[in-house]
């Protein structure tokens, strides 16, 4: 009996339920402008070791969580016009603190609104607690959920920037150097010193071919030279690859982004500190479904802050009670 060769694969290590590490199906060529000799030139271009660095006395987690309770219909007071659709939604932002050795929560903020296009929709009090009114425009070409969407996720946003900022104040007296690590893009926070935004998951390549294959070659604790690139919005980045147990050829890796006014050596320095300090909070398979990239200290102030927007069908019930009165 011949035997025959088998399929050789790898499976990615992230649960399908938060998609994957890497959207192969969807990934396309971003159309962002990219510089590459920030650091080096592109001839030079290679995976760089770790260096030597002094550890911030304090890393700061800033993470978001958000939660649907509700879609609702907002009545038009005049009777003139027919009812708007809304969404009711809690969200909440967070900031743990790992510091001398613990990890511990310095501050989280936990909010309620409704998000509307109806221009005439107020404050909805309940048992749960005020859900605050905003409004915005409908858009002819998007639909009228994504608009909602984009609107929570805009109050969110402030909402972590308001956290992160108050969480430095508070520890202000007790460290002398920090580094803040926002969950996702840097977009609207690149203002904040000693700041890098951290984007767990691909769905676009912002490399040239053979320098975006080059991603997929790094090892553990390696990462890329910087780059600057501009879509809506200009920062500098760079991949960088975590601890991690083998997979797909970008298992383990993230993106990492960085203000766009950095001089090429504060931005270098930047990105070497970030190979010393984020590879210690990688997580394990076994831990976390979305191991290593969802780092052990998101992971739990996630957890954290999805705990506290309290019961859902407690929510839910608070809304019909206030609908009804």
């Amino acid at each position: 009996m011949t035997a025959v060769a088998g399929t050789h694969f790898s499976v990615d290590s992230w649960d399908p339920g938060y998609g994957s590490s890497m959207e192969a199906e969807e990934l396309a060529r971003s159309g962002a402008e990219v510089e590459l000799e920030v650091e080096v030139p592109t001839e030079e271009w290679a995976p760089i070791d770790p260096s030597p660095v002094s550890p911030p006395d304090a890393v700061l987690f800033v993470d978001g969580v958000r939660r649907i309770d509700a879609r609702v219909w907002i009545d038009d007071p005049a009777g003139t016009n027919s009812a708007s659709i809304g969404l009711c939604a809690s969200y909440a932002a967070g900031v743990v603190c790992c510091c001398d050795g613990r990890a511990h929560v310095v501050g989280t903020d936990v909010r309620r609104g409704v998000f509307t296009v109806a221009p005439e929709a107020a404050d909805i009090p309940t048992s749960a607690g005020v859900y605050e009114a905003f409004s915005t425009t409908a858009k002819d070409d998007k639909p009228l959920a994504v608009v909602l969407s984009s609107l929570l996720q805009e109050r969110l946003a402030e909402t972590e920037l308001k956290t992160a900022m108050d969480a430095r104040e508070a520890i202000a007296g007790h460290v002398a150097s920090d580094l803040l690590v926002v969950d996702g893009p840097l977009s609207g926070r690149t203002h904040l010193p000693r700041a890098v935004g951290f984007i767990k998951s691909h769905q676009t390549t912002y490399l040239p071919g053979e320098l975006n294959a080059m991603v997929g070659r790094l090892a553990p604790h390696q990462r890329t030279p910087v780059f600057l690139m501009g879509t809506t919005w200009v920062r500098h980045s760079w991949y960088l690859r975590l601890p991690s147990v083998g997979g797909p050829p970008w298992s383990g890796v993230v993106r990492v982004e960085a203000a766009p006014h950095l001089g090429r050596a504060e931005v270098a320095a930047l990105a070497n500190l970030t190979q010393s300090v984020l590879g210690r909070f990688a997580s394990v398979e076994y831990k976390d479904s979305r191991a290593p990239q969802n780092l052990y200290p998101i992971a739990g102030l996630e957890r954290d802050l999805r705990h506290r927007l309290g019961d859902q069908q407690f929510v839910y019930r608070a809304l019909r009670v206030a609908a009804a009165r």
